[in-house]
C-alpha cells in the first residue's frame, strides 16, 4: 500500500517519520505546487486508484480485526480473526493479555512480553518501597521504646 505523505514532511521533524501522529494527509494546495500538479518525482496524491480491494478493506495481515474489552470478547476470537485490545484500564488489560498467552492468541495493539515486563518492573518498585516504609516504621518503634524505658528508668531512679 501507498503511504500518502503531507507535502513538506521531509523538511521537518515535527511532521517526519518519528511523529506517526503528525504525518496526517494534507491536500497540497498552492498554485505552483508540483505535488498538486502531479508532477514526475513527487511524492504521490490521494485519488481514485488507489483504495484497497473491498474483501481486504480494514483488515489486518488478512485477518478481520475484533475490539476486545473484557475477557468473554478474547474467548469468542476465531482463527480468522486478530484480536485488538480497547480503550480500558492497566488491570483488565493485565488480565486480558496473560489469556491471550495460554490461548496463544496474537494481540495487534500491545506487545505483551514488554508490557507485562514493564508492569513486573512497576510491581518489584512498589513492592520494595513498602519494604523500605516498613523497616524505617520499625526503626521509629524501636526508638520510642527505647525513649520509654529510658524515661521509665530515669523516673524509677
Amino acid at each position: 500500500m501507498t503511504k500518502f505523505l503531507r507535502r513538506t514532511s521531509k523538511h521537518y521533524s515535527k511532521l517526519g517519520k518519528k511523529r506517526k501522529n503528525k504525518q496526517t494527509w494534507r491536500r497540497p494546495t498552492g498554485r505552483d505546487n508540483k505535488m498538486r500538479e502531479k508532477r514526475r518525482g513527487y511524492p504521490v496524491v490521494v485519488s481514485i486508484g488507489y483504495r484497497k480491494d473491498k474483501k481486504i478493506r480494514g483488515m489486518i495481515e488478512d485477518k478481520k480485526p475484533v475490539i476486545i474489552m473484557n475477557i468473554k470478547d478474547l474467548n469468542n476470537i476465531k482463527k480468522d480473526q486478530i484480536a485488538v485490545v480497547g480503550n480500558i484500564g492497566k488491570k483488565k488489560k493485565i488480565e486480558i493479555i496473560k489469556k491471550a498467552e495460554e490461548k496463544k492468541i496474537e494481540i495487534k495493539n500491545v506487545n505483551s512480553k514488554k508490557f507485562l515486563n514493564k508492569i513486573e518492573k512497576e510491581n518489584k518498585k512498589k513492592e520494595s518501597k513498602k519494604t523500605k516504609e516498613e523497616k524505617e516504621d520499625k526503626k521509629k518503634e524501636v526508638k520510642k521504646k527505647e525513649s520509654k524505658e529510658i524515661k521509665n528508668t530515669e523516673e524509677n531512679k
